[in-house]
């Protein structure tokens, strides 16, 4: 059966994703000074001219890539939100979520790169702060609606809330990553479980 061809639309969405995808392996392993546009075009099977087509510098590509990771963990939250689960598979589901969150270690070391990057350059700082703040008030939203939906109070501000999560995490899977043989995959999952149930649920380890 012959393969369907793409409209121009579609293409160049294909474009951008397979841009998207080799900037993150690339980053991830050489950091954002020293990984150049043609790295991310060859890494992705594609021209210079191809890159520009679609991001106006390897900045605004960068910041595209952090905007679809959040993007993603979003809409994984909504759909949680939206199932048709018993209060506690919720709490088991939202605490084995938020376990294995950044389980990908590309995109953890994406979000480290960036805010390095971030530390050396202000006017990028201020891109990714509003881009954390966002994050922030979406996780804030969606630890509200959670515990509206399991009817019970919201612990502490969740503003608040959001952005130790956000540092837990991130504490965590740096030690995961850097000294696996001291907090492996399965600990670090499990402390961040244990953390997060008895944070937002009460629930005793």
């Amino acid at each position: 059966m012959p393969r369907k061809r793409l409209t121009r639309e579609e293409s160049r969405e294909q474009t951008r994703l397979r841009l998207l995808d080799a900037a993150a392996v690339a980053i991830a392993k050489k950091g954002l000074t020293a990984t150049s546009v043609e790295d991310i075009a060859g890494q992705a099977g594609y021209t210079r001219g191809a890159f520009y087509s679609n991001f106006k510098s390897k900045t605004d590509l960068f910041i595209e890539l952090l905007k679809r990771d959040h993007i993603s963990i979003q809409e994984d939250l909504q759909r949680l939100l939206d199932a048709d689960l018993s209060s506690d598979d919720l709490q088991k589901q939202l605490a084995q979520f938020y376990a294995q969150c950044y389980r990908d270690h590309t995109s953890y070391i994406v979000w480290a790169e960036a805010r390095l990057h971030a530390v050396r350059d202000a006017k990028f700082r201020q891109r990714l702060n509003t881009l954390c703040l966002e994050k922030r008030d979406t996780i804030a939203y969606f630890i509200a609606q959670f515990c509206k939906r399991l009817d019970m109070p919201v612990p502490a501000a969740a503003k608040d809330l959001a952005l130790a999560s956000m540092g837990l995490i991130d504490g965590v899977l740096y030690f995961n990553i850097t000294m696996p043989n001291e907090l492996s995959d399965a600990a670090a999952e499990s402390v961040l479980s244990t953390i997060f149930s008895a944070t937002f649920f009460g629930n005793k380890p």
